[in-house]
């Protein structure tokens, strides 16, 4: 019997203590104690739903930028609570590349966004970006501040730039849907909200556009 198969119960006994307690430092702490990064991305294809719930949440917590494409691929998995786990984690793992100084700064970004100073958003986040051309949560960020201040050109640029280095990026791929339509090109549109379907097939908002459009295009 292979070591993740002696380990897979653990697991699942952490995962349904977190259910039980919703004590998430202490998930954190124990499965950490029992699992590399390595294992769960392993466990997060097991033949087990449980199993897979466990180590997608725990990467969701744990897992650094390496983990993207492992929860990319869950977004498409057949169980929901997966697929809303991954959801949920892939976007804290998206924040989890650099230094700790990009990552502080990346936050700052957001904040700046979330209270809508998009002027001062798009300061910061193009310091950022001129600091680490790698970063896509940075170019994403202010694509979200150049959409907010109606640069709807730039922010397809920036959005763009974000999935040209995280390929995985499905809010970039909406958001560049959104400045396409802003700008009425409603072909580059659909392109883009089907790509963000492609990547993550449970954005019912985006569906529903990509209806929207689809008819409105063969209508013509």
């Amino acid at each position: 019997m292979s070591n993740e198969s002696r380990r897979s119960p653990r697991l699942s006994d952490l995962y349904q203590q977190y259910l039980d307690d919703h004590d998430s430092a202490g998930f954190v702490r124990r499965t950490s104690q029992s699992y590399t990064q390595g294992t769960l991305e392993r466990l997060s294809e097991h033949e087990s739903r449980e199993i897979r719930r466990a180590a997608v949440l725990a990467l969701g917590f744990l897992g650094d930028y390496g983990a993207n494409p492992v929860m990319g691929r869950a977004l498409h998995d057949e169980d929901r609570t997966v697929r809303t786990l991954a959801e949920d984690g892939i976007r804290n793992v998206w924040h989890r590349v650099g230094t700790e100084e990009h990552r502080r700064q990346l936050g700052v970004v957001i904040r700046l966004n979330a209270a809508k100073h998009f002027e001062e958003a798009e300061r910061r986040a193009t310091e950022l970006t001129a600091k680490a051309p790698w970063f896509a949560e940075a170019w994403n960020q202010r694509g979200v501040a150049h959409f907010a201040l109606l640069r709807f050109a730039e922010a397809i640029r920036d959005y763009h730039q974000a999935l040209e280095l995280n390929p995985y990026h499905f809010r970039a791929a909406a958001g560049m849907g959104q400045a396409y339509l802003e700008l009425d090109n409603h072909v580059s549109a659909l392109e883009s909200f089907r790509r963000a379907l492609r990547l993550n097939p449970n954005l019912e908002d985006v569906r529903a556009q990509v209806a929207r459009l689809t008819r409105m295009i063969e209508g013509k």
